[in-house]
């Protein structure tokens, strides 16, 4: 049977439709869809999506249950490697993972890998009714910091292993920037919620409300009995660009602007939470968070939204999908543009101030690209004299957050780089600090939720052999 060249369609709300509302975008395979998608694999033997993916999913296995039918199986296969599978079918960049090594992709589309992933997921999460086996316990106790995909995958692969995980979170609900960074409408709440709900049925404990370094110490969870402690604390300290007017009223953080709308609600009427319900917004950046910002503020009534980004489309770092979205929705692409000041009522040359205060208008510069730096990528250089205004009452930065000072400062003897991520030894996750093991954003700056969940694996690994060996 020849091959079909072409991905099967993902069904998806019509653009004008889903611009206005928060429900999920992509709608999902149906069965015959998804045995259809899965017959495009070549099963080959080499395997090279397994390499790809970083947490080492058996593509191939669970992709052959498909095309049987045989879609618990299907599951199982998956959820031999991950904790998240319904998490990652969603949010994860395949183009770029395991997608990218398809050998079908060599001269065709490659197979929906993610897609196929997320299919199995909601069907088990429909249809399964029954509890997980509980692992034998063997006595020994482990913390984890953070409840994002990191701190998630850290928990459910020890558990696995028998150990008592408990997880601490600072906010009052367990999923890390799966809750308060990704949106309702490409990630439902109640998505997360279930695969949380999956890792406590395997033994895990969440404590929420707990901040580490303030409510208790990573010294004294040692003290209380915790062997082992891995960090996933995330990357939630938000970076601006210190230019004149970042003060102003209606500038957020990408950070800020997210948490508001997704794990507060700000955008339902009987949110106890505001946010700005702007008319014209300019999101500063060009990654998945600036996707998400810009089409969260589309959502919440405006009328114009500007992805305002210093390089080309050719170098934006969201996701394809992600892109094509937002210009399908109807978001508009200032490239190849610098913000150098943003105006308000304090800035005396702005004569069009409406209110004490408020954001008025965000000054761009036009760029074109240079040579590459250090990392392959052209460099923006700034074009004197190319400056104009657009005309914003909101502006949101989205260029990127840093881990937080607060663990590292109440830690004796944990090291961090000069960006503030924790050091960690690549491979294992051991830390400079015996028995601390870190991963995901909290070591090396925001990054994906599967290179997280990787890292958190990875870890957890160590910290088995770690414990192991201290024991025999």
């Amino acid at each position: 049977m020849a091959v079909q060249p072409k991905k099967n369609e993902m069904p998806v709300q019509e653009a004008n439709v889903r611009a206005r509302n928060f429900k999920e975008v992509a709608l999902g395979y149906t069965e015959q869809t998804a045995v259809a998608e899965a017959q495009r694999c070549l099963n080959c033997k080499n395997r090279p999506c397994v390499e790809g993916c970083p947490v080492n999913i058996s593509i191939p296995d669970f992709i052959s249950k498909i095309k049987q039918k045989d879609f618990d199986g299907a599951y199982s296969v998956i959820a031999e490697s991950s904790s998240l599978p319904a998490v990652c079918g969603r949010v994860c960049p395949q183009e770029t993972q395991c997608e990218s090594k398809c050998t079908l992709g060599i001269k065709f589309e490659p197979v929906g890998i993610g897609r196929l992933e997320r299919f199995v997921a909601d069907y088990h999460n429909t249809n399964f009714k029954g509890e997980p086996v509980l692992p034998e316990q063997n006595g020994r106790k482990v913390a984890v910091i953070g409840s994002g995909p990191s701190g998630l995958t850290c928990a459910g692969d020890l558990a696995k292993k028998g150990y008592k995980v408990t997880v601490f979170e600072a906010l009052h609900v367990a999923g890390g920037v799966l809750v308060y960074g990704i949106p309702e409408f490409r990630l439902p709440k109640d998505i997360v919620k279930n695969e949380v709900e999956t890792l406590k049925k395997l033994g895990v404990e969440i404590q929420t409300n707990v901040v580490i370094g303030k409510t208790i110490t990573v010294d004294e969870l040692f003290e209380d009995g915790y062997e082992a402690v891995f960090v996933g604390s995330g990357a939630g300290l938000p970076r601006f660009m210190g230019i004149k007017g970042e003060g102003l009223k209606g500038v957020y953080s990408a950070n800020e602007f997210l948490t508001r709308a997704n794990l507060m609600k700000a955008y339902k009427s009987d949110s106890q939470t505001p946010v700005m319900h702007a008319k014209n917004v300019a999101v500063v950046g060009g990654g998945n968070v600036a996707m998400d910002a810009a089409r969260t503020a589309l959502r919440l009534g405006a009328d114009n939204v500007y992805i305002v980004y210093r390089r080309s489309m050719d170098e934006l770092p969201a996701r394809k999908e992600e892109v094509e979205h937002a210009e399908e929705e109807g978001i508009k692409f200032e490239i190849l543009r610098n913000p150098v000041k943003i105006l308000g009522y304090n800035n005396p040359d702005n004569r069009r101030d409406i209110k004490n205060g408020f954001v008025t208008g965000i000054k761009v510069r036009k760029c074109r690209l240079g040579e590459p730096d250090e990392r392959g990528r052209r460099k923006p250089v700034e074009v004197e004299g190319s400056e104009y205004v657009l005309d914003v009452d909101c502006v949101i930065m989205a260029i990127g957050t840093s881990p937080n000072p607060l663990i590292k400062n109440t830690t004796d003897g944990l090291d961090v780089n000069a960006r503030g991520g924790i050091i960690a030894e690549e491979g294992t996750g051991k830390t400079t600090k015996q028995g601390v093991f870190a991963g995901g954003d909290a070591v090396t700056g925001a990054a994906t939720v599967i290179l997280a969940m990787g890292a958190g694996k990875t870890a957890a690994k160590a910290i088995d052999e770690y414990l192991t060996a201290k024991y025999n």
